[in-house]
């Protein structure tokens, strides 16, 4: 199975990052709004994939800031790769999960950004 990387379709924020994602990294996985994908197939609950970006393949699921760093260490790019190790290991992995936690909640306020961006809480 190929990685795929499921997103909230809804916010215009987050479907304008993973297309400048897929304009920029060399080795972009498709991507697939929750909305239209088999959660259950992958694995994820409705209320999940809308807290988070999701990297899934196969058994293996990355959310969050997680799923942005291996989606970068992916990347046949060196320079990519060393973002990406570096975001999945303390203290640096603090910093990325904090960073991911603050543009997730205020999404909404960011270029591309509407009302219908803002994160959804349980």
């Amino acid at each position: 199975m190929t990685a795929l990387l499921v997103f909230d379709g809804d916010c215009g924020f987050c479907t304008s990052a993973v297309d400048w994602l897929k304009r920029v990294l060399p080795a972009a996985p498709a991507a697939v709004p929750y909305q239209w994908a088999d959660l259950a197939a992958l694995g994820l609950t409705a209320a999940e994939a809308g807290a988070r970006v999701w990297l899934v393949e196969g058994a293996q699921r990355y959310g969050g800031s997680r799923a942005v760093a291996e989606l970068l260490r992916r990347q046949p790019d060196a320079r990519w790769r060393l973002l990406g190790w570096l975001a999945a290991v303390p203290p640096w992995s603090w910093a990325a999960g904090l960073g991911y936690r603050l543009v997730a909640r205020y999404r909404y306020l960011l270029p591309g950004g509407t009302p219908a961006c803002r994160a959804k809480r349980a």
